[in-house]
């Protein structure tokens, strides 16, 4: 892939990632890759983002065992933002959701 394509410079370096279960397409979570984080998922197929709290990368289940095994990366029009297709192990909350999005603010 030539990641010469994407937009790093529009949020200093980092792109959005937006995670999606492979089964159910329930979208996961979102996160942030910056050039590094993206090239260890491709390298060892499993998802690493970039914390912005932390500053520093780190792969999804680490130390929960939650992990992401990608089997897709897809950009979108604008190459300003990453979608992963994942094979998600246990839940991708750190709440223990199975999902970050798991809070309704409006409608049924």
């Amino acid at each position: 892939m030539d990641f010469n394509i994407i937009k790093w410079d529009k949020q200093s370096g980092l792109v959005p990632v937006v995670v999606q279960d492979y089964i159910n397409k329930e979208v996961l979570m979102q996160a942030y890759v910056n050039e590094e984080a993206l090239q260890r998922t491709i390298n060892t197929g499993y998802a690493h983002y970039y914390s912005r709290s932390r500053n520093k990368l780190w792969k999804k289940g680490e130390t929960s065992g939650n992990v992401q095994r990608v089997l897709k990366i897809l950009i979108d029009c604008d190459c300003d933002s990453i979608l992963y297709i994942v094979d998600q192990t246990g839940f991708a909350c750190h709440t223990g959701n199975k999902s970050c999005f798991y809070r309704m603010i409006w409608g049924n």
